[in-house]
């Protein structure tokens, strides 16, 4: 805890500095214009340096991070974006393709690489995730009011890859397949733990394999940066027996996300985000909230159970040149049904963060402090939503 103050006290006295040095008085004219203030010379320092570190296709960072789940983590990441030379003229999207490997101090190896590709002049998207980790984790038990007191330590190996297929059917609505493929395995249970109990199902070495569909109105300006429009996916996957999963259950996914411009440069952000899970699903594949993405300040899957509603706010506004920050309230309730949810079970979060621009396409280095029922510090590439 003390190291995350350091860390957030330390970038909040950098920003006060670069604020400090933008209204410096300079005496001798001739001085302030042959050098360059001391937080420009920064600026180009970090410029130079990512730069180095990318090649004409690539782009390299050294990844630090730290959150709840993961504790400190040291690795690399890298991202391609690309298109063809009539991209830029003629507005297409560009295509993506980032990679990072971890590596923490809890003993965690996390390898994550995805493909956002656009085709056909924006008819065709195609996405595809592999994800495979070994880490401990912890597990608090399924609901909506559990105590910290249920925490308990488990550990596991798993494997997951997504793909999905969209096609353009009429003016920014995109309709398409998609398959989900996951296998865990549960090697390190809290003796007389919950888990080690066999009652929870997925504690052992649970294999689910799903199919579905997905519908997708996209009317965003940008896909790395948005500053206007709308986009609005529905998702729906079945997990049979007959295509090799373990369990059989459905799950329904509704994302809604809506950008406002501010001004010349800042951006309002929402999203409300629901899943609901029909049948009986490892707590793997429960709905849950936490982490990165959703609930940040929360620790991921604190909060698990068949439904789950999560609304989040944020603000996104310049600072200095490359550098940005943001603003951010979360607040979500997990429940047994949609029947179950109330006004006085939402959980709350909040926190700020920083940006700094990676490509000239958008792609930011991200850096959050989440505060709910815990401080928790985030680092990534790419906006939350």
């Amino acid at each position: 805890m003390r190291n995350f103050y350091r860390s957030a006290i330390g970038i909040i006295f950098l920003l006060f500095g670069l604020g400090q040095g933008g209204h410096a008085q300079v005496s001798a004219d001739s001085i302030a214009e042959s050098k360059p203030r001391i937080h420009d010379q920064l600026f180009n320092t970090l410029d130079d340096v990512l730069n180095w570190m990318s090649t004409d296709s690539w782009s390299f960072i050294p990844a630090v991070s730290y959150s709840p789940e993961t504790s400190l983590g040291l690795g690399m990441g890298a991202i391609k974006v690309f298109r063809n030379s009539k991209s830029i003229s003629q507005n297409l999207r560009p295509s993506s393709m980032p990679i990072t490997f971890l590596y923490t101090l809890e003993k965690q190896a996390i390898l994550e690489a995805d493909v956002d590709l656009w085709r056909n002049y924006n008819k065709d998207y195609f996405y595809a995730r592999l994800e495979m980790a070994k880490y401990p984790l912890k597990f608090y038990g399924i609901g909506n009011d559990l105590p910290s007191s249920n925490e308990e330590d488990y550990a596991s190996r798993y494997l997951l890859f997504k793909f999905n297929y969209l096609r353009l059917v009429l003016p920014h609505l995109y309709f398409g397949p998609q398959l989900d493929f996951r296998t865990d395995n549960v090697y390190q249970k809290e003796e007389g733990g919950l888990l080690d109990s066999g009652d929870i199902p997925g504690s052992d070495k649970p294999l689910v394999a799903g199919l579905g569909l997905k519908v997708s109105h996209d009317t965003r300006s940008d896909i790395f940066q948005p500053r206007r429009g709308a986009l609005r996916q529905f998702s729906w996957m079945s997990y049979q027996s007959f295509w090799g999963s373990d369990y059989t259950y459905n799950k329904y996914e509704l994302d809604l996300r809506q950008y406002v411009p501010v001004g010349t440069a800042s951006v309002l952000a929402f999203q409300a985000f629901g899943s609901v899970v029909d049948g009986l699903a490892p707590f793997q594949q429960l709905s849950l909230l936490g982490g990165s993405k959703r609930m940040r300040g929360y620790y991921e899957g604190r909060y698990r159970e068949q439904t789950s509603m999560i609304y989040q706010g944020e603000y996104r506004f310049p600072v200095y040149r490359d550098l940005g920050m943001v603003l951010f309230g979360n607040t979500g309730q997990v429940e047994s049904g949609l029947n179950q949810f109330s006004w006085d079970g939402f959980h709350a979060a909040f926190g700020f963060g920083f940006r700094y621009k990676l490509l000239d396409e958008g792609v930011n280095i991200r850096i959050d402090f989440g505060f709910g029922n815990q401080s928790a510090f985030y680092f990534g590439l790419n906006e939350v939503y």
